[in-house]
């Protein structure tokens, strides 16, 4: 039945388009385009913009499963998607999922697990697992991330996670970084969380999974606040490292957490204040020139020194942003 627009009231129109799925037919858009009213008018721009999206959203989906399709139409059945989460925290693990899904399979929504919020990530993660063909988790703990650093320990989980799949995958397809020692052919994607699907949805079980273990930590070392910034250095977390000192699941070799500890030289203490003080890019030069002595050199550990010039660099280049 066709409706006619100029019987209904502006509420009445709105009431009915609510819904984000649902459109106007043709007919009923030609209606709206050249009725009067301007409460018409305006549902009839936000139908447009919601109906572009749409349109983006779509064709977002029909890429983000390029890489796969390929694959697939060679004969492969079984293409894993691998990636991680946790790389940047202070504390707790690393965490890596890998995702095998039936050819064909496409979960719409499914993006990179960063631009998604809390709520769409864990509906995702529960679609996700409901058609994969298999799942598996791997990481890898703080005293190993200690002992490895960060890098090959987030490479060990993603080793970990493509072993644990109950369907041994043909082909692997990381977000950026190629796996060490798998035994089948891989490829890495730059920023293949948000241009191949299996690496997106493999993103989003890490980040939900890690994001719980997380939750439990906190209620282990509760003044931390692990369940709020789930381990990332910010300004509330930094404050109970430097009140509590570090717990046993923070990460002692970054060297900020050392470094809230009290665990640095005088001099880097020293300097530090002087980075925190200066208050124009000029007054940084000389501290820059002199963090290449021989002197400072030998009165600052490697990797105080490292700290000291990523510091200068980064307040000289925020100072002048704000010049």
């Amino acid at each position: 039945m066709s409706i006619a627009l100029k019987n209904l009231s502006i509420a009445q129109i709105r009431q009915r388009f609510a819904e984000p799925g649902v459109f106007p037919s043709p007919e009923v858009c030609q209606q709206m385009s050249s009725d009067s009213r301007q409460g018409v008018q305006h549902i009839w721009r936000q139908l447009q913009r919601r109906q572009r999206e749409r349109e983006r959203e779509d064709f977002r989906m029909r890429r983000i499963q390029r890489f796969e399709r390929v694959l697939w139409n060679r004969g492969l059945q079984a293409v894993a998607g691998v990636d991680e989460a946790g790389v940047g925290p202070l504390a707790g693990p690393v965490v890596a999922a890998a995702a095998v899904f039936p050819p064909g399979t496409l979960v719409e929504g499914v993006d990179d697990s960063k631009q998604l919020d809390e709520d769409t990530r864990l509906r995702l993660a529960a679609e996700i697992r409901s058609v994969a063909l298999c799942t598996s988790i791997g990481s890898a703990d703080p005293g190993e991330i200690d002992r490895l650093n960060i890098y090959h320990a987030s490479l060990l989980a993603m080793r970990r996670a493509v072993a644990g799949l109950s369907h041994p995958p043909q082909f692997v397809l990381s977000d950026a970084r190629s796996i060490p020692d798998l035994q089948m052919p891989q490829r890495a994607i730059c920023k293949g969380d948000s241009l191949s699907f299996s690496i997106a949805a493999a993103s989003i079980i890490a980040k939900t999974y890690r994001d719980q273990l997380m939750q439990d930590l906190d209620q282990r070392f509760p003044f931390y606040g692990f369940g709020r910034h789930k381990g990332y250095g910010t300004s509330i977390h930094r404050e109970a490292i430097r009140k509590h000192g570090p717990s046993p699941v923070h990460r002692r070799s970054f060297h900020i957490v050392s470094e809230l500890n009290g665990d640095c030289s005088r001099r880097f203490y020293q300097l530090l204040d002087e980075v925190e003080k200066a208050s124009s890019a000029n007054v940084l030069e000389p501290m820059r020139r002199r963090l290449r002595t021989r002197s400072e050199k030998d009165r600052l550990a490697p990797s105080e020194l490292h700290r000291l010039r990523l510091l200068v660099a980064r307040k000289c280049k925020n100072l002048r942003r704000q010049a």
